[in-house]
């Protein structure tokens, strides 16, 4: 069986997300029953090619393509034709589309293939569910999206519980969550205590994570430490003298430590699919509080395993409530054994797997 796998977002979660597949589908004993090749697109800045080569399993194939984030109609149309030339080379019998512009230039790829593939999609987190662009966008992005799962059809296979239930409106769809490598992150998990309430977040500094949020909580919590392991373009949205930027650390095992060392997680998201720094936190034994947002709320049980809030304010009681060590530890435990029971990125590929086979 081969199977390609189509995406242009590899950054951030999508990109651990891959480098997982690649280990899972990269084996030795899976491989040999399962061709798998990665097209993606290295144009966005934070994506090393020869970075990708070494993280990536030397069990799976990986081609570049060149695609445009946003629409672009002359790069989209040279993209597709490429796309085009390397699916009737490796004439795959599965095509997996991940992300919005994948989805899109995935599909009209596949409509001009002499012989009609599997075809499956997983949005991670879909396109007109963004609060950075205008709500003509957004309109114009589902457009997009419900049209194009009626011309093309396909599987949607959706990356969380909540992308679930939208996808389930728009086509056939199953469930596949996101998971993480959990016996490798637990390498670095020390408990850990700090003399000062120490509150983080993992991720690049862009409009999806919302700095400015994250620097409103810090400029309204002055006792607390802040850190954001990262970078990123909106980095100056970052002022409040007691947040502590790490810049970009390459080493996993280093942002690991780094993520280990807070006593409270963090995520400001906007928009989401199902994010894997949350679950990497929680792996840690972290407690997070997060925005009351889709992705997010697939992850967060409120009061069990953190707590999820749509206005500042409640952080008041939130953190007063997480000023307890017990507490803390108790989230945390409670956050570990939910990331065991649904998160596990084998078992969670061992689905994708199965659909494969279907």
């Amino acid at each position: 069986m081969k199977v390609v796998h189509i995406v242009e977002a590899l950054e951030g979660g999508v990109y651990t997300y891959f480098k997982d597949l690649s280990t899972f589908f990269g084996d030795e004993e899976i491989n040999t029953a399962v061709e798998t090749t990665v097209i993606y697109s290295g144009n966005r800045k934070s994506i090393d090619p020869e970075k990708v080569k070494t993280d990536f399993s030397s069990g799976v194939q990986l081609i570049s393509i060149s695609m445009a984030r946003e629409i672009a109609p002359f790069q989209d149309l040279k993209s597709t034709f490429k796309l085009i030339r390397e699916l009737r080379k490796i004439n795959p019998d599965i095509i997996h589309l991940h992300s919005s512009k994948a989805g899109v230039l995935g599909r009209i790829a596949y409509f001009f293939l002499f012989k009609k593939k599997k075809l499956f999609y997983t949005p991670h987190g879909y396109a007109f569910l963004r609060t950075d662009i205008s709500n003509k966008s957004k309109k114009l992005y589902s457009i997009i999206e419900n049209s194009f799962q009626r011309i093309f059809g396909g599987t949607i296979i959706a990356c969380g519980d909540t992308e679930f239930e939208i996808a389930k409106k728009i086509g056939p769809a199953k469930l596949v969550r996101n998971g993480v490598d959990i016996p490798e992150i637990r390498h670095h998990f020390l408990p850990h205590q700090n003399s000062k309430l120490t509150i983080g977040i993992l991720g690049r500094i862009t409009a999806a994570r919302n700095p400015k949020l994250f620097n409103d909580i810090a400029l309204r919590f002055p006792d607390f430490d802040f850190v954001w392991i990262g970078n990123g373009e909106l980095n100056a949205l970052i002022t409040a003298p007691n947040i502590r930027i790490t810049g970009w650390i390459l080493d996993k095992k280093k942002v690991f430590e780094e993520l280990n060392t807070i006593d409270i997680y963090m995520q400001t998201s906007l928009w989401e699919g199902l994010p894997i720094a949350v679950l990497e936190a929680m792996v840690l034994e972290k407690p997070v509080i997060a925005t009351n947002i889709i992705g997010n709320k697939d992850l967060v049980l409120n009061q069990e395993t953190g707590f999820l809030f749509d206005a500042i304010e409640e952080l008041d009681s939130y953190f007063e409530i997480l000023k307890d060590n017990q507490t803390r530890v108790s989230f945390g435990k409670n956050a570990f054994k939910r990331c065991q029971e649904l998160f596990d990125k084998n078992q969670n590929f061992k689905q994708l797997l199965a659909l494969y086979k279907q």
